[in-house]
């Protein structure tokens, strides 16, 4: 398995990490209705499931560019670099997220969301 595919399995679990500190930091987790303890979070607990949420949105568009990029015979060193450079921003964004860092965390969106892009274009040029 390649690295950047490697970089796929990290982001279908990302999402786990940061629910998982909204869940440990607030206690009282009720499995039988999670949608209402989730309503009642607030503040850096609040912002964690809420960047479960956007780590959940982002994984789609990423594993569908790795995914091409490997199919289209994109470099594997570009895509490994792309993906890994997806990874960094993507757990950057949560911390920044939780801790809100707002203008910092739209930073690193926009360098997660392009290295995305730059998959997706890799692929376009490859074919």
């Amino acid at each position: 398995m390649t690295f950047a595919f490697w970089c796929v399995a990290i982001a279908a679990f990302l999402p786990l990490v940061w629910i998982g500190v909204a869940k440990v930091g607030a206690g009282g987790y009720d499995n039988a209705n999670p949608r209402v303890w989730r309503a009642q979070l607030t503040g850096k607990l609040q912002r964690a499931a809420s960047a479960e949420t956007n780590a959940y949105e982002a994984f789609p568009p990423f594993a569908a560019a790795v995914i091409i990029a490997h199919f289209v015979g994109v470099n594997q060193t570009a895509i490994d670099l792309l993906a890994g450079l997806f990874i960094i921003t993507r757990i950057l964004h949560g911390i920044l997220y939780i801790n809100d860092q707002h203008l910092f965390r739209s930073l690193v969106w926009a360098s997660g969301f392009f290295s995305m892009v730059g998959l997706f274009l890799a692929a376009g040029w490859a074919t």
